[in-house]
């Protein structure tokens, strides 16, 4: 059985995102944002995100970018050009053109946990993302939503 994670940094401490890492013993964090770099994730900026996770917990930090919506998807959602059903299947075309069943081997993602600033995992890519996944491998993937 594969677990994959998946957390939000919004309204999280630094303190409270590493401890619920260690909590669920993650073995490496896949950022899967567009922009890892904007100075508005503090302690979740790609960079320091990498070195508090090697230092903290560690873990090694990935930034896998086949696996984050366009900026013209997130944009035509966030200015509401596109409601969230839109916004899932435009995602899931994207997800099957870019063929990441085909790239990425899910055995390499067990115990990985998918990071993305949304708080909770309703309407985020990440939710969508591992629920793939799990279509593609029914009976071998747990999905866990860490808040």
């Amino acid at each position: 059985m594969i677990t994959l994670f998946t957390i939000g940094f919004t309204k999280k401490s630094a303190e409270h995102f590493f401890e619920l890492l260690k909590k669920y013993h993650v073995k490496k964090i896949i950022d899967i944002r567009i922009n890892n770099t904007s100075q508005l994730a503090g302690f979740a900026k790609g960079v320091d995100l990498s070195y508090f996770a090697q230092q903290i917990c560690g873990i090694e930090y990935t930034h896998i970018i086949d696996f984050a919506p366009t900026k013209e998807l997130l944009s035509d959602y966030q200015k509401k050009n596109i409601d969230w059903k839109g916004y899932q299947q435009i995602y899931r075309k994207l997800i099957e053109n870019r063929k990441i069943a085909q790239k990425y081997n899910i055995e390499n993602f067990d115990g990985a946990c998918f990071l993305c600033s949304e708080e909770t995992p309703e309407q985020c890519h990440r939710r969508l993302l591992v629920e793939y996944f799990k279509e593609l491998y029914p009976t071998n993937i747990n999905i866990v939503h860490i808040k």
